[in-house]
């Protein structure tokens, strides 16, 4: 029970947990079929008016926590349930790692999901799809739920059904694409998401802050000459550093000195490299930052020849994903692989407001509070931590700081030695590939064994069995970033997982005659099992291995081939005999101190460092976290570490002796808070910026879903050409009489039909209107009969073809506009003017632009279309 808790919030939910609980105990002595039909009776609450979400709750979390104890073995703690009324209300909830996030997000997911509106769970990557989808799938076949799930491989066509399902999974990318690719459809068929309903988002902060500083863009190839990027990477590696130009870190920009400026003119021999005409200064810029700011194996990796992103908030790759602006154009440059074309944007949204288009929004991770506010200021939630269902015991250690980064890295080598010396496990995290392959050498050179977890392909196929042995005697685990690992590091090791690699690893020892080290001797079924027993393995193995090459799936059908007797007597043998193992070997790392985590840098957000530390101290466990840092870090250096230098050198202090010190450590975290606060700005001012074209976009795809749905497009063409008659007789009687728009209304309109000049002058506004929009409207009956005599039905065919084709033209080179709008209306605030306000209004007028040349456009195209069908054909 939630005795001790006493936060306000909290307490006032302790009644509806205990209410839940009790229906649990009535609903466990259910049978299965009985428990099935709990969905359709909550469903029919809802379609009664009997019950609203918020009244079917307490009966939904007992029929979920129910389901779940049914399914996996695993009763839901009350602080998971806590969990699952906070998201339920449209708030975000803190959980530590090990808490049971995934089965906290199912609890709203089932309530909301009766509605059956659809429900959105977004997670960081397709790993995460995979795996909570299939757990997911397994809890609620019992409860009459359809699961959903779409990643990167999941064909367009079959993307339809994945969203229909009461529940789908997928990744932020993929439900961003997904929305504009919906949005440039040509039929209503083409669709495949509906109404964006309820989203609950595991790991909110890495998606709605760390990925919300770029926005999602659909593009397209434009005619871009490659050869530039080739020219601009030889000039720029002429320029030097200081000299030519300055590097500033903290908002990852260059800014070219007069030397720069005139060394470049001289070597590309042009005027003027500012001239607007000229299109060198972008490609100069992009070929120095490319240069400077963007490191092969930690912003980067070269996979297949090509240039693959390294999310430097995961440490994943990004496949498929690049850089914009030419950005990429120029990295490609640089490390002298194919240079593609560049992209021109066809569509794109940020991060924000495509959340924002959601009607009910909530999330859960394990690192939140230090953005509450602005989780509050954009989104209008509230961060709510959640109690731990033990309380958090591990150690934070005050950091160790070192005059040189050698020192450190010494240090932490030093460490790690000792460490494996005690047999206490230790995970050390690092910021980028290259640091953890340098210390991965040095613990070579040490002779200690170790796991490496990093971006490089060979590396990522074993996450999870790097991620699930992390916590096991002796094991020393490098990784770049541990957020969204999806895997807990239980101490002792994982029974279920260490089972699957002991299976996996006896068919590589015997099909490929690998001996197994010492260490993973303890785990070999060989030594576990009888001679009888390895033989019904080896067969059951080498008859699935003739069938399948791929073990994972011999595995998962030998794991669950439990209708046989035999098999299933050495799988729960097996499964015993790993779990006594890892509770023995639990019980050996608490005396040692549990996890010991190793920090080699501050992270620019506490919360990448805070995920890293909760890694250790899970379910009450005991650890240790400790930060080794050195003045040469990127926090210090950027950040003002000459103060501490400056007092380490008037302290006399040794290079390999650190300072530790608790003010140290404050300094650290307020140096982290002014980094937070500065990436806040720029999220918030692209905020502020994209909802200037966000509302724009959102009047743009209203009028595409209002064509693409519509059955009789004539109508919107009658009105695109009364609308376009009132805007030019309005610059006709503005530009006193000018008779040439009259003509420009004629030619437009297709009218034939001679006019008396004077007679015309002499009408009136209204009557002027009138006379042409009943002249267009002839002209158009005309058309239509002209158009319908050659094929029924052709005339709505072609006008639906005109709107689409032309509103998506338009909105695309509108995006271009305000792309370059953006980039420019900075320079307006040295004319004291405010260049939100600039832009505000510039892009009104932009956007009424575009309106009148959809219009116009149309109508041109359809008045003027003269189609000749070949009746043979």
């Amino acid at each position: 029970m939630l005795k001790f808790l006493s936060n306000r919030t909290i307490n006032k939910y302790k009644k509806t947990i205990n209410e839940i609980n009790n229906i649990y105990y009535i609903l466990k002595e259910y049978p299965n079929d009985l428990l099935k039909k709990q969905t359709e009776k909550l469903k029919l609450n809802i379609r009664d008016n009997k019950l609203n979400t918020n009244n079917n709750l307490i009966e939904a979390f007992a029929t979920v926590k129910e389901a779940i104890a049914r399914t996996t073995g695993i009763v839901l703690f009350d602080v998971q349930l806590l969990g699952g009324i906070i998201l339920h209300n449209c708030n975000i909830a803190e959980m530590k790692t090990g808490e049971g996030k995934t089965f906290v997000a199912l609890l709203p997911a089932y309530l909301n999901c009766l509605e059956s509106k659809g429900i959105h769970i977004i997670t960081v990557n397709d790993y995460l799809v995979e795996r909570d989808a299939k757990l997911a799938q397994k809890i609620f076949s019992c409860l009459n739920i359809t699961i959903g799930k779409i990643t990167q491989e999941t064909k367009y066509p079959q993307r339809k059904k994945e969203y229909e399902a009461d529940i789908t999974y997928l990744t932020n990318s993929e439900l961003g694409f997904d929305y504009l690719r919906d949005n440039m459809a040509t039929h209503k068929n083409d669709i495949v998401q509906r109404n964006l309903n309820y989203a609950i988002i595991d790991e909110v902060d890495s998606i709605l802050i760390d990925e919300a500083r770029t926005p999602l863009i659909i593009s397209g190839e434009a005619k871009e000459e490659n050869k530039l990027y080739e020219k601009a990477k030889i000039v720029s590696d002429a320029l030097e550093n200081k000299k030519h130009y300055k590097i500033d870190e903290k908002s990852k920009n260059i800014i070219l000195t007069e030397k720069g400026v005139s060394l470049c003119e001289n070597r590309l021999k042009i005027q003027n490299l500012y001239n607007i005409n000229s299109p060198w200064l972008r490609y100069i810029i992009n070929a120095l930052k490319a240069k400077e700011l963007f490191i092969k194996n930690r912003d980067y990796i070269i996979k297949d020849n090509k240039i693959i992103i390294v999310d430097e908030f995961t440490g994943r790759i990004m496949e498929g994903r690049r850089w914009s602006d030419g950005l990429h154009q120029s990295i490609e440059a640089k490390e002298k692989v194919k240079v593609e074309k560049e992209n021109k944007t066809l569509a794109s949204i940020t991060y924000q407001n495509l959340f924002l288009l959601y009607k009910k929004l909530c999330g859960i991770t394990g690192t939140a509070k230090t953005e509450e506010n602005e989780f509050l200021n954009i989104y209008k939630t509230t961060v709510i931590e959640i109690p731990t269902h033990k309380k958090c015991i591990r150690k934070d250690l005050p950091d160790l700081v070192y005059k040189s980064e050698y020192n450190k890295w010494q240090a932490i080598a030093k460490e790690c030695f000792d460490m494996y010396q005690l047999k206490r496990p230790t995970l050390i995290g690092t910021t980028s590939i290259e640091k953890s392959e340098l210390l991965a050498s040095m613990l070579r050179e040490l002779d200690i064994p170790y796991n490496l977890l990093n971006a490089k392909p060979n590396n990522i196929k074993r996450e999870a069995e790097i991620v699930a042995a992390a916590g096991q005697k002796c094991s020393i685990t490098i990784s770049t970033n541990m957020a969204g690992r999806g895997t807990d590091i239980i101490l002792g090791g994982n029974p279920e997982k260490i089972l699957r690699l002991a299976i996996q690893k006896y068919i590589i020892e015997k099909n490929h005659d690998k001996t197994l080290r010492e260490e993973e001797l303890k785990y070999s079924i060989s030594n576990i099992l009888k001679k009888s027993e390895i033989e019904i393995i080896s067969k059951y193995i080498k008859i699935k291995i003739t069938e399948d090459k791929n073990i994972e799936n011999i595995i998962d059908n030998m794991i669950n081939k439990k209708n046989e007797i035999k098999l299933l007597k050495i799988y729960n043998k097996l499964m015993d005999k790993y779990s006594e193992i890892c509770q023995q070997e639990k019980k050996e790392i608490i005396k040692l101190g549990g996890l010991y985590v190793i920090g080699t840098e501050r992270h620019e957000s506490r919360r990448i460092d805070n995920q890293l530390r909760g890694r250790s101290g899970r379910q009450g466990d005991r650890g240790t976290s400790r930060f080794f840092l050195s003045l040469q870090d990127n926090l210090f250096r950027i950040f003002g570490g000459k103060n501490i230098q400056k007092l380490m050198t008037d302290l006399k202090v040794e290079e390999n002796i650190p300072i530790e010190s608790i003010i140290l450590s404050k300094s650290l975290n307020n140096a982290q808070k002014k980094v937070e606060t500065y990436f806040y700005d720029i999220r918030k001012q692209l905020f502020d910026y994209d909802e200037v074209i966000n509302n724009q976009r959102k009047a743009i795809y209203r009028e595409r879903k209002k064509i693409l749905n519509s059955i009789f497009t004539r109508d919107c063409l009658i009105e695109y050409g009364e609308h376009t008659i009132q805007e030019m007789i309005k610059t006709y009687k503005q530009e006193n009489n000018n008779y040439e728009i009259i003509q420009q209304i004629l030619r437009l309109l297709n009218i034939k039909k001679s006019l008396n000049k004077e007679e015309i002058k002499n009408m009136k506004t209204g009557e002027l209107q009138h006379f042409f929009s009943e002249q267009f409207r002839t002209s158009y009956d005309l058309k239509e009969a002209y158009l319908e005599q050659l094929r029924p039905g052709l005339i709505r065919q072609l006008e639906k073809y005109y709107l689409l084709q032309q509103v998506d033209k338009a909105w695309q080179d509108h995006i271009d506009k305000m792309n370059l709008l953006k980039e420019y209306i900075g320079w307006r605030s040295y004319g004291q003017q405010d260049p939100l306000i600039e832009y505000k209004n510039e892009g009104f007028n932009l956007f009424i632009n575009m309106i009148i040349y959809i219009r116009q456009t149309v109508i041109y195209l359809i008045m003027r279309s003269r189609l000749i069908i070949n009746i043979n054909s």
